[in-house]
């Protein structure tokens, strides 16, 4: 095989699943230009791949191409296992169906559950007005702050808004892949929509998806009311003309930036883009998808469970489980680094010994001589004298 036809049949399909989130929420043209750059180095992989199957014997060449072989049926049994997984997935979402809109209906005071005494009657009995509080009372709202990823894009602005949020779906798209987002609210008075919807759509759909893009509802505001901005007032400076207040509008932090997502820059903007810009957009890119994914999996089929606060209990005992994981392999690296000290210790003092010994026997003999009187002068005398009497 030469190494031209190695490189092109180089499957640029396997690569995505490995692109870095930089490239996840590539437009297609840049998309398409990051392809063919990697395109380029993959060729110069793939004939440096070739060279080391030359320089195999035959052989362990032969060996090699029957392990690949191997490895093409298990690339194939994978691929049926995303199919029947995907499979898999779309028939339970069906099962769950019904009991989220038994969710709903309970959460929103559609239907009430055996056992509850009508407020209006209960209010009769103890003298007071009926409240008319119907089902829970901001269900979603509680279940989402006690998330910590939404917490922390949940202003107390957001929260009189989400408190009419009655119910969130979500859906599977094909074309292009990817899955969709649906919030519904009830009449309000923050903004007209009553749905809002967030779609993510996908490269790669499998353990590793890759964002392509993300797209919003635009949200229509009532006068006065959008809480993805802020008026701001500053009074005049002193001897202006104009003594009517300078107002600004700024941008601030807020849930509903949610459904106006980052957007990748044109290909004439792009190299424009400093590397502080391009790091600080691939992160908003990435706590977008992390906030769509959050919503995706834990929040809705676990909803009840984030309202009471058991979700979060579980979350900090897998957590702790996985402190503790790391705590033991810390204190093996530790008894390592201490059993190694202590032999580099024991050595040291072995070396300590063996000088000991020698000093002593060289006190001995130079006792010796002296006492015998076979002194063979200063010179000798210095030679027999221990390491520190030399420097005397």
């Amino acid at each position: 095989m030469s190494k031209d036809d190695d490189a092109e049949g180089f499957d640029l399909s396997e690569l995505r699943s490995d692109l870095p989130a930089a490239a996840a929420a590539l437009s297609p043209e840049d998309r398409k230009g990051l392809v063919n750059a990697l395109k380029n180095k993959l060729q110069s992989l793939a004939g440096q791949h070739s060279d080391v199957l030359e320089s195999l014997s035959p052989n362990v060449r032969k060996r090699v191409e029957a392990l690949k072989e191997i490895q093409s049926h298990h690339d194939e049994l994978e691929a049926k296992f995303f199919e029947e997984r995907a499979a898999l997935e779309a028939k339970y979402q069906k099962l769950y169906e019904p009991l989220y809109t038994k969710r709903y209906e309970i959460v929103n005071g559609i239907v009430e559950v055996d056992g509850v005494v009508k407020e209006a009657s209960a209010a009769v009995e103890e003298d007071k007005p009926p409240e008319g509080e119907k089902g829970v009372p901001n269900f979603w709202l509680t279940a989402m702050k006690t998330n910590e990823v939404l917490a922390e894009e949940i202003s107390e602005r957001d929260e009189g808004a989400l408190k009419y949020l009655k119910d969130i779906k979500w859906s599977r798209i094909d074309k292009p892949k990817g899955f969709k987002l649906e919030f519904f609210f009830d009449a309000n008075p923050y903004f007209k929509n009553s749905v809002l919807t967030k779609t993510y759509h996908m490269i790669n759909d499998n353990d590793e998806p890759i964002l392509e893009k993300a797209i919003g509802t635009e949200i229509e505001w009532y006068p006065g009311k959008c809480l993805t901005e802020k008026l701001l007032k500053k009074k005049p400076r002193k001897g202006s003309k104009n003594a009517k207040p300078i107002t600004k509008i700024e941008k601030c932090e807020s849930f509903f930036n949610f459904f106006n997502p980052p957007e990748i820059p044109d290909d004439d903007d792009d190299d424009d883009l400093d590397e502080d810009t391009a790091e600080e957009l691939q992160n908003l890119m990435e706590q977008d998808y992390d906030m769509g994914s959050a919503i995706r999996d834990k929040i809705i089929p676990h909803a009840v469970s984030w309202f009471t606060g058991e979700a979060v209990q579980d979350d900090d005992i897998g957590g702790i489980v996985r402190d503790e994981d790391e705590d033991e392999e810390g204190e093996e690296d530790e008894e390592d680094e201490d059993d190694e000290d202590d032999e580099e210790d024991d050595e040291d003092d072995e070396e300590d010994d063996e000088e000991e010994e020698q000093s002593k026997s060289k006190k001995k003999s130079s006792a010796g001589s002296k006492k015998s009187g076979r002194s063979q002068g200063g010179r000798t005398e210095q030679g027999e004298r221990p390491p520190e009497c030399k420097q005397q």
